[in-house]
């Protein structure tokens, strides 16, 4: 992706969940920039940290002595919990030049648990500040350390590319020289020397698998830019197959089943189906029900939560065809479910009197 797609994924990531993005591009190519765009764009404070260029008491602190316990000072990088929601950029992470610096880093560009908040050492970060890697690929062409696989798989990792007529809107907003402008508009290939290509060699794992879930359920990106997202955690091979199987089963009607035994699932797909597929998914409610309206207290909440859902008509329509199974009229006739059934119920006496 260009340094622009970047931005808006990034920022997506930043701003809507606790992940780490790892930003991959060759030099020069705008990363850092990208990135201090989005902190200032998003009212983020930016602290950069030069990982080639610290020590493991860089980023831990000094030790120091209160009573007979020993504890570490707060590094004066790290923000503190009553600070402005802040992104720490750890900046060269794999030209750290010593392997305990690699190691000590480790635990902080990690995504907390469940519950738990960053930490590196015995400091803990704030959930409102967040934090971001860049780095160069290991192409060979770069004195960098090759990442173990433990570490990339904790990070989202975002390949960033030169790309022309991204350059030439950033230039025309900077005022850059009007002859460096026209040189490169007819001469694209001198914008910058291709690189090798950026292959990390990401293979799915539980962890990416879960962070891929983090990210479809609190981000929105651009249809073009979501194989290469979750490429970035488990791999082209799986991203593709995903994709190409979430688009398969996106033309296909929510079956009965799902509606009642998996609502949070697929609740989302329900309001944003077309009108034919809508129509196949009541219909396969209704004969569900028709053949067996034995619901434990899950399904009934599941169901009202569908009904509850639909376009009016739908909703009525539905309801007026339930209420013919005795069973699910039972159900939909408590006082707890009248606010989404009493105004169909009302209309149906209505047509009778």
């Amino acid at each position: 992706m260009n340094v622009e797609q970047m931005k808006k994924v990034v920022r997506e990531i930043l701003t809507r969940t606790a992940l780490t993005p790892c930003i991959v591009g060759h030099r020069g190519v705008g990363k850092t920039a990208g990135l201090v765009q989005v902190c200032r764009e998003a009212e983020l404070n930016y602290v950069p940290l030069r990982l080639g260029q610290m020590e493991v008491g860089d980023l831990v602190g000094m030790p120091y002595r209160e009573g007979d316990v020993m504890r570490w000072s707060r590094p004066s990088w790290w923000p503190a919990d009553h600070d402005p929601p802040t992104v720490v950029h750890c900046d060269e992470l794999n030209r750290a030049q010593q392997e305990d610096t690699l190691q000590a880093i480790f635990q902080f560009v990690e995504p907390p648990a469940e519950g738990q908040q960053r930490a590196l050492h015995t400091h803990q970060l704030d959930p409102r500040h967040k934090v971001v890697v860049t780095i160069n690929p290991p192409d060979g062409t770069y004195q960098v350390a090759t990442l173990d696989r433990a570490l990339l798989d904790r990070m989202v990792m975002i390949y960033v590319e030169s790309d022309y007529a991204c350059w030439a809107r950033y230039a025309e907003r900077k005022g850059f020289d009007a002859e460096v402008r026209r040189f490169l508009s007819v001469n694209t290939q001198m914008l910058a020397a291709p690189g090798e290509a950026m292959d990390m060699q990401i293979e799915p794992t539980e962890r990416a698998w879960e962070m891929v879930s983090i990210l479809r359920k609190n981000c929105r990106f651009d249809p073009e830019l979501e194989m290469e997202v979750y490429a970035g955690l488990v791999g082209n091979e799986a991203a593709a197959m995903f994709l190409r199987w979430c688009h398969e089963n996106r033309e296909r009607p929510v079956e009965a089943h799902q509606v009642l035994d998996q609502w949070s699932e697929v609740a989302d797909r329900v309001s944003r189906q077309r009108d034919d597929l809508q129509a196949a998914t009541l219909n396969a409610v209704v004969n569900r029900l028709r053949d067996d309206a034995d619901l434990d207290p899950s399904q009934e909440k599941n169901l009202v939560q569908y009904i509850d859902i639909l376009p009016r008509d739908l909703r009525f329509g539905l309801v007026k065809t339930l209420l013919q199974i005795p069973a699910v009229a039972a159900i939909l006739s408590r006082d707890e479910y009248d606010a989404v059934v009493l105004d169909v119920i009302e209309q149906i006496s209505r047509e009778a009197s």
